[in-house]
């Protein structure tokens, strides 16, 4: 019997533990998505709740292909959560994405994919963590991407500090932050106040699980001194191919060898060592733009962009990948830097829409964790990042996590 216990509930486990949300990263013909609100631009999605937004994507197959939506409402560790559909959406999904448009006067052929939130058969209801999948005509997932709506019910004042211990102080920022409100009485507090911590945007390297530190009434005080700490890293490199008939910015030469453009980029060299030098960045975004174009959605090209590192000290050590919001921050084979013997570099290539483009190399091990304590390019806290706070609430006997406000802060305003 308590052999047959113990494997009922392994099974349980298994079974549970397989339900968490996980992005799927998008296949090679899959380009360029992303989210957006009335810019036009990329953006972190994390929206207010009734607010609109829409996801695009570019497919390099460009045959009109059928593609389709699902939304998921997840709790705060990303399972779905106990709702019916009904609950937390008015409408339907699993509906086709009605609106693409091919690209036009490009090298690179591609259909260009858009898909509003709410729409006339889809809205959402609820805050919380939701996954939105695409799907093809057989029902497979493409791919999927994480987002957030959340509720202005509460202020996080938030400050950027420096590390509180003396080790870390120059390579790290630490998050001061408090949780207030007026309209919520918060029950048991301890365990149903949770928050996330996220720097630049990203789910992947997420501080989760924090408690408060203190309560003073209704305010919840979070003033720790290791827990709430993120490596600074360092500005992020660019580059800028908007015009592919003349070099610039950090461009080194561009040539029509192939069937596409080919933009060759001055090798980058390991900051780690080296002072901390500001530019500014638009830590780790994109922009899709082209010259003398109304309409770049569609009418920028896609180019290969051939990446090189000089990083001799770091070879036969882990993996080294390019990265940023152009690929989603993603450690996959096509963006692993191979290194090349006879230049001792390390190189890669990948297609790229052209615009203006945040990238950063990055350490990972062979399961994606990332080695931020031994960044290529260092950890300085005079770097600048925005970071968020997502605040999540649970009342006794409620069946759900809503999200009820978001902190945010740039480290621009640091302090000691």
């Amino acid at each position: 019997m308590t052999k047959f216990l113990s494997a009922a509930f392994l099974l349980l486990f298994a079974s549970v533990s397989a339900q968490v949300q996980t992005e799927i990263q998008a296949p090679y013909n899959i380009r360029t998505i992303m989210f957006n609100q009335s810019s036009g631009q990329n953006t972190i999605p994390i929206f207010l709740l009734n607010d609109s937004f829409t996801l695009q994507f570019d497919d390099l197959y460009g045959n009109e292909a059928n593609y389709y939506y699902q939304i998921v409402h997840c709790d705060y560790d990303w399972q779905p959560s106990n709702l019916v559909k009904s609950e937390y959406l008015s409408g339907f999904d699993d509906l086709r994405i009605q609106t693409y448009t091919n690209s036009f006067n490009t090298l690179q052929i591609y259909s260009h994919y858009m898909v509003s939130f709410p729409n006339r058969q889809t809205q959402l209801r609820l805050s919380g963590n939701y996954m939105l999948k695409i799907l093809n005509e057989d029902r497979d997932v493409v791919f999927s991407r994480k987002f957030i709506l959340y509720e202005d019910l509460v202020s996080v004042p938030l400050q950027v500090k420096r590390a509180r211990t003396i080790d870390m102080m120059p390579h790290m920022h630490n998050m001061d932050f408090s949780i207030k409100s007026q309209a919520i009485v918060f029950q048991n507090p301890l365990k149903n106040v949770k928050v996330m911590l996220m720097q630049n945007g990203r789910f992947d390297n997420a501080i989760i699980n924090v408690k408060p530190q203190y309560t003073i009434g209704n305010d919840l005080i979070y003033k720790y001194d290791k827990e709430t700490q993120f490596y600074g890293g360092n500005e992020f490199l660019y580059f800028e191919n908007k015009d592919v008939r003349a070099a610039a910015y950090n461009v080194a030469k561009i040539d029509s060898n192939g069937s596409l453009y080919n933009a060759y980029l001055f090798p980058s060299e390991a900051r780690t060592d080296k002072a901390y030098t500001y530019y500014p960045d638009q830590n780790g975004n994109f922009i899709p733009m082209v010259v003398n174009r109304d309409n770049p959605a569609v009418e920028a090209d896609y180019v290969w962009v051939y990446f090189s590192l000089s990083a001799p000290s770091y070879f036969g050590k882990n993996d080294i990948y390019v990265n940023g919001m152009f690929n989603n921050f993603q450690h996959t084979p096509e963006f692993k830097l191979e290194y090349d013997e006879a230049s001792k570099l390390y190189k890669k290539a990948i297609l790229i829409k052209q615009g203006f483009t945040n990238f950063q190399y990055e350490i990972a091990d062979k399961n994606g964790k990332i080695d931020s304590a031994n960044a290529i390019d260092g950890n300085f806290w005079q770097t600048e990042s925005n970071y968020f706070v997502m605040v999540y609430y649970r009342e006794n006997n409620s069946r759900y996590d809503r999200v009820i406000g978001k902190g945010a802060a740039s480290s621009t305003d640091i302090t000691n």
